[in-house]
């Protein structure tokens, strides 16, 4: 029985940790920007690198850097219109 009253004991509480955060609004002030702030990090930190994850190649060049013929378009039109 005593086992149960230790985790219902007040220190326990998930409810009392809450109402004493929001019980000042500076101090809910603060926690909140730290969220946004937290959330914001974590984002940025995820977002590709727009210079190095365009990689394009040159223009007239196909994927291995060889220049693209006349007959290489001619097959991949012939390609694509079957």
């Amino acid at each position: 029985m005593s086992g149960a009253l230790a985790l219902t004991a007040r220190r326990y509480d998930a409810r009392m940790i809450s109402s004493k955060i929001f019980r000042n609004r500076w101090f809910a002030l603060l926690w909140a920007a730290g969220i946004i702030w937290t959330a914001y990090d974590v984002a940025e930190a995820n977002a590709p690198d727009p210079a190095t994850n365009n990689t394009t190649a040159a223009a007239g060049t196909d994927a291995t850097g060889e220049a693209v013929t006349n007959a290489d378009l001619a097959t991949l039109a012939n390609a694509m219109s079957n």
